[in-house]
């Protein structure tokens, strides 16, 4: 089975780069994508035509956030954020009067449940400048570890997405200058040592451990990408015991159209 997970940074803006071009060379089963940009009543025949089904999670805001999933299988079930039987399950265990993620107002969550696994498509917030976000992001995080444990009682996960931070200096091209900045704080990379504590692994870390120099997301500024001065903020995280099943993750630096590239999952799942 192949995944792709892959911020597109709008996606009617990558489709004038040439999305659709990769989406249907790659012919994957499940095509995650985060920061759509864009509601589901502005979805045109281009879009329409895209095989297979399309599952959409747009933020109340519009031109902000957005999540979609394109599948060639349907999955058994799809949830939208968390619904509120998930949040009754959750807050047991957490002592909130609710969670941020039921509020689904940004989009940012989409889980696809098939016969042997759930897939988690996520856009993890952002933390922001001035680390301004920080105390919502940890909160985020919180949640929506709590969240995959819970799924992953029930089938193993495949969680993918834009997770907005580094977690280890391997993972970006300058770690001395950035310790304080959002996505490589001592607090964000905390928190996904938690999430792979819980039972998870980062399928590229899994398989290559020690490659440097590779990398998903590029600022447009200082020439980043043509330098390669980027950072690895896109991650596939499964279930521990189905890492034997891992083939292979590719980071597919060629592809143009976003300031992220896609990240590929090949799995026998």
């Amino acid at each position: 089975m192949k995944l792709i997970s892959w911020n597109v940074n709008g996606l009617r803006a990558a489709i004038k780069k040439g999305f659709l071009d990769f989406y249907e060379d790659t012919k994957a089963d499940i095509f995650s994508i985060q920061e759509t940009k864009m509601q589901e009543e502005q979805i045109d025949e281009e879009i329409k035509k895209i095989k297979g089904c399309q599952y959409w999670n747009s933020a109340e805001k519009k031109g902000y956030s957005g999540t979609a999933v394109f599948t060639k299988e349907k999955p058994l079930s799809v949830i939208y954020g968390i619904t509120e039987e998930q949040e009754k399950i959750l807050q047991q265990k957490m002592s909130k009067d609710r969670l941020l993620l039921t509020e689904n107002n940004e989009g940012r969550l989409i889980t696809c449940e098939y016969d042997k696994f759930y897939l988690v498509n996520c856009y993890i917030p952002n933390s922001k400048r001035e680390l301004e976000r920080l105390t919502y992001r940890m909160e985020w995080e919180d949640e929506i570890r709590q969240y995959l444990t819970e799924l992953d009682k029930i089938k193993p996960i495949i969680y993918c997405g834009d997770l907005n931070v580094a977690h280890k200096e391997i993972d970006l091209k300058n770690p001395s200058s950035n310790h304080h900045n959002a996505g490589f704080t001592d607090e964000e990379r905390g928190k996904m040592t938690e999430l792979l504590d819980a039972g998870f692994i980062d399928t590229f870390r899994h398989l290559y451990p020690e490659k440097t120099g590779e990398y998903t997301w590029w600022s447009y500024m200082f020439h980043a990408r043509e330098n390669n001065a980027g950072w690895r903020i896109d991650y596939f995280i499964v279930s521990d015991r189905i890492k034997s099943k891992i083939k292979n993750v590719k980071i597919h630096r060629e592809i143009m159209g976003s300031d992220h590239c896609p990240v590929e999952l090949d799995i026998n799942i």
